[in-house]
């Protein structure tokens, strides 16, 4: 596993990061043990760093990683939508007691937009900022689906900076592909670290998975990329391809029969894009609820449906 410096934070992380969010209630919804195996086995194979969240509910399957003897020097990125000092204060707090940790290694202000949005949240940001002075946090900074919101965080100066990057441009919601390649290497060239996240569009890319991959990995100013795994399997194969640049014949096999589903968020508004883009006629909007609902028996998981979604509030997993 090859290792980087994460800007100028001097933590010293894998160049895969082990995404949380898939073990958790907002996907898999795995026993805290069963994802503990699963993390440990990450950690077996030298990937030292995971991105979790407050909204992810994942701690208790970290922590049972954290028990095992593979962890060792194991950096942790958690996030939280909080505004105000004290939610700030307790988001910590939570993941602190949680971990049982008396530092978290990275804390970020989860999906800032903007200049205008990181203003919004002044006060949170520098409840962060003095925890980090008390030697409570290593790094602060902030996740985001924005360009906007890379380019405030190098106008700010924060210390780490998690954006939304792929090879398809997959929900990047003010700009291009390129555009946000441009902002991360601007961002990196002030300082920042960059580590980056979804290089699998939310699932909707898995058909190319390889080149997803390649592309993520190759961004040289990203320190690290967070890949979303839910068996060792998964582990496995994402980290000999960060280490090699392509897939085992056997991984590639086993990860083709992988059983996805479509995930329809609660954020739905019933606007019926992904009606029109589904060429099996396997989604509708439930006149009932307004919202999406899927018939499994059609539905091919090719992810059409996610890709057009303006909500991105739809996604294979």
């Amino acid at each position: 596993m090859q290792y980087r410096l994460l800007g100028r934070t001097g933590l010293r992380v894998s160049r895969l990061c082990f995404g949380a969010l898939t073990v958790g209630p907002c996907q898999a919804d795995m026993p805290p043990e069963t994802a503990g195996e699963i993390i440990s086995r990450a950690f077996e194979l030298g990937v030292n760093f995971i991105d979790t969240a407050q909204l992810y509910q994942s701690y208790a399957h970290i922590a049972a990683a954290l028990r095992r003897p593979a962890a060792r020097d194991i950096v942790i990125a958690s996030k939280t939508y909080a505004y105000e000092a004290d939610a700030a204060l307790k988001a910590v707090e939570e993941a602190r007691t949680a971990l049982n940790r008396d530092v978290i290694d990275i804390f970020l202000l989860h999906e800032q937009e903007s200049a205008h949005t990181l203003r919004g949240h002044a006060a949170a940001l520098d409840m962060l900022y003095r925890l980090k002075a008390q030697n409570q946090l290593r790094a602060v900074g902030i996740s985001t689906h924005h360009i906007a919101g890379v380019y405030a965080a190098a106008e700010a100066g924060l210390d780490v900076v998690h954006p939304l990057l792929n090879l398809a441009g997959y929900g990047i919601l003010d700009g291009s592909r390129d555009e946000m390649d441009a902002a991360c290497r601007h961002a990196s060239e002030l300082g920042l670290g960059v580590y980056l996240m979804k290089p699998f569009g939310g699932g909707n890319l898995l058909s190319r998975s390889s080149e997803c991959l390649a592309y993520s990995l190759q961004r040289d100013y990203a320190a690290a990329v967070a890949v979303g795994m839910q068996s060792v399997l998964e582990v496995e194969a994402n980290v000999f391809y960060a280490e090699n640049g392509y897939f085992l014949p056997a991984h590639a096999e086993r990860l083709s029969h992988t059983k996805r589903r479509l995930l329809i968020e609660d954020w739905c508004e019933g606007c019926g894009v992904c009606e029109t883009a589904c060429p099996q006629g396997a989604i509708r909007v439930d006149s009932k609820t307004s919202k999406a609902v899927c018939d499994a028996s059609r539905c091919l998981t090719c992810g059409y449906c996610g890709m057009a979604c303006p909500q991105s509030c739809l996604k294979i997993i």
